[in-house]
């Protein structure tokens, strides 16, 4: 007769033949550690995330739309090297996006933000 163990701890199961984990908490402890994010997703999802806020900060004040400087973006901690997609109009202008929050790289230091309603 074939022992199986628990998938978490180790432990020899009893029961059932389809049993995997010895009880709730191994079960759940192994399910979250499966869908653990690696820290480099972490820590980029952690960058998008901040990157949204900020915009977000600031565009409601401006009714959806306006203007601003880089520096006052990068003072709040903004990093422009994360963003979640790309649009580009028909004039070739490429918006950058951070989920609905989005923002045109302007003359003179200045930024265009916008909030995408769909």
């Amino acid at each position: 007769m074939e022992t199986k163990q628990c998938q978490q701890c180790g432990a020899q199961l009893r029961g059932r033949i389809d049993k995997k984990f010895c009880d709730d908490l191994c079960r759940t402890t192994f399910n979250n550690h499966r869908k653990t994010e690696t820290p480099q997703v972490r820590t980029i999802n952690s960058l998008l995330r901040r990157n949204r806020r900020i915009l977000e900060s600031i565009v409601p004040a401006l009714e959806g739309k306006g203007r601003t400087t880089k520096r006052r973006l990068e003072d709040k901690g903004f990093h422009f090297g994360y963003h979640t997609h790309t649009y580009t109009t028909r004039n070739g202008n490429i918006y950058y996006f951070c989920y609905e929050y989005g923002f045109l790289p302007l003359e003179n230091e200045y930024v265009m933000l916008v909030k995408r309603n769909e």
